[in-house]
């Protein structure tokens, strides 16, 4: 006769409890890598959420050893989130690259960077001075398609987001035939401005400080974000970085019936003319003390001349071009049958013709033979694309384990060539008007080359002494020029200079 065990029921509930107990703390399959890590910082932040329907990304883990010689932890986050519209129906795929440092106090900064073209990716920025890695620039340079720790990352102060709008990088309109629809200065902006609300959701960062960082055409894309993201979100961005930035069209559109853009594009040239030792006599000294005297003369005398048109009389136009011819090297009679108007690409053929040489139009440093090609042909262009290109593609591979298996558009000649500006090519300075009139504690730096001639860099002081603001807050604005040309950071020396800027910068905000 079997008898029963009195001690089964005992046993089965103790077997129950440990099998459920087994359960709870046994990572879930897959999930390792997202975990792993320092468990016992108590200031860690949690896991990054699972990918939604149609989102995909990678978590891996890293860590960076800063110039001050820390060891800093992070994580490294790469893929897509999914833009829907109302109806939940799929807009666009937007690809990012986030990097989190890990065991920080709980607020950390965050910024959202990018770069401008419009239709570059943001692969200048996130390879060439803000990562946490950097791609060596220069075509012929030892294993220029590799990456190297940056110790002057400016992870050390802020975590970072990198985004690739619509058509550019991984990112792509859903269905593909739509991306025409983000080509313009409007969309683009709500668009990214959209992607911005989503991570911050996503990723649980409401309570922290937001800043944003742009290069050139970014830097008007990121003015523009600054009243999207208010008026849509609710949500307040903290300050700027703005790189050799374009604000306004109004600036940099050279036309005959626009004056201010021939202002401040003719410092620029005075360096470049300086540089390869084209100016008059008068103007051999130091850069800075020959480009304050070419600014005081633009303002003063230049301006001045322009406004008159064709009232002005022939001993003004031979006193202004004899002056303009100094301080630009080319000659009297070129610059009389141009009205005392010279536009940029002029410039760039005129200057050094006599030697069969172009300048670039990214840095007047540079030269090359014949004429001058398109954006993507400028020398800094070429010493930058195959660098930074062929680097990323195998980082993102390798090191953060994302392959979405199509190209990487580091530069959209469709989205540049089909742009439409419409009228917010000319609203940035009443967005950043609007944010400084919010909060007292938003700050900008603004940063470019002197020898920049695609966006010249007195269109910066131009941009911050037109804002109108309190002039209390005159503080909150920092303008610092260097040695270089539109991506001025990817010389060694000038990269520290500016990422000394970039520390005070968050310094500056973390003690206030």
């Amino acid at each position: 006769m079997n008898r029963r065990n009195p001690f089964l029921p005992a046993l089965l509930f103790f077997a129950s409890v440990f099998v459920f107990l087994c359960a709870a703390v046994m990572p879930a399959e897959g999930g390792e890598k997202a975990r792993q890590g320092n468990r016992a910082d108590s200031t860690q932040k949690p896991p990054e959420p699972s990918p939604r329907q149609g989102e995909k990304f990678e978590v891996t883990r890293h860590t960076l050893k800063t110039a001050g010689g820390d060891l800093l932890s992070y994580t490294a986050t790469v893929g897509f989130l999914r833009l829907v519209d109302e109806s939940g129906k799929p807009k666009a795929d937007i690809f990012f690259t986030a990097y989190t440092a890990q065991g920080q106090p709980e607020g950390r900064p965050v910024t959202f960077a990018f770069n401008g073209g419009p239709g570059a990716s943001s692969i200048w920025l996130h390879m060439g001075v803000a990562g946490p890695v950097l791609a060596k620039a220069g075509q012929n340079a030892p294993g220029c398609r590799s990456v190297v720790s940056n110790p002057l990352s400016w992870l050390v102060y802020t975590d970072l987001v990198f985004i690739d709008p619509v058509g550019t990088g991984f990112s792509r309109a859903i269905p593909a035939e739509n991306a025409k629809q983000y080509f313009n200065t409007q969309t683009d902006i709500s668009s990214t401005g959209d992607f911005i609300q989503l991570y911050v959701d996503r990723f649980g960062r409401w309570r922290c400080p937001k800043y944003l960082a742009g290069e050139s055409y970014g830097g008007m894309r990121a003015a523009g974000l600054l009243q999207y993201l208010y008026e849509n979100a609710g949500m307040e961005i903290d300050g700027m970085i703005l790189i050799s930035p374009a604000l306004e069209l109004k600036m940099i559109h050279q036309d005959i019936s626009t004056d201010l853009p021939f202002l401040l594009f003719l410092p620029s040239y005075t360096a470049t003319a300086w540089h390869h030792k084209k100016t008059g006599p008068e103007f051999r000294a130091g850069l800075r003390d020959v480009l304050a005297e070419a600014e005081t003369w633009a303002v003063g005398q230049y301006l001045p001349a322009l406004a008159l048109g064709d009232r002005i009389s022939s001993p003004d136009t031979d006193r202004i071009a004899t002056k303009l011819s100094s301080l630009t090297g080319l000659s009297e009679q070129m610059i009389r049958n141009r009205n005392l108007r010279i536009t940029r690409h002029q410039f760039v053929n005129e200057l050094l013709s006599s030697q069969g040489l172009v300048l670039g139009l990214m840095d007047g440093r540079t030269t090359q033979w014949g004429k001058g090609g398109g954006s993507i042909d400028d020398p800094t262009m070429v010493t930058t694309i195959v660098s930074y290109t062929g680097a990323f593609n195998e980082y993102v591979h390798d090191a953060l384990h994302f392959s979405p298996g199509i190209p990487y558009i580091f530069l959209s000649q469709e989205a540049n060539s089909a742009w439409d500006w419409g009228s917010s090519g000319d609203a940035a300075l009443e967005s950043i008007r609007g944010a400084f009139n919010r909060s007292t504690r938003f700050k900008i730096l603004v940063a470019a080359g002197y020898f920049d001639l695609d966006i010249p860099y007195f269109a910066a002081t131009y941009a911050m002494s037109h804002l109108g603001i309190d002039p209390k807050l005159a503080g909150n604005i920092k303008l610092r020029f260097y040695s270089g040309g539109h991506m001025f950071y990817i010389d060694g020396e000038t990269m520290e200079e500016f990422s000394r800027e970039v520390a005070g910068f968050f310094a500056d905000i973390a003690g206030r």
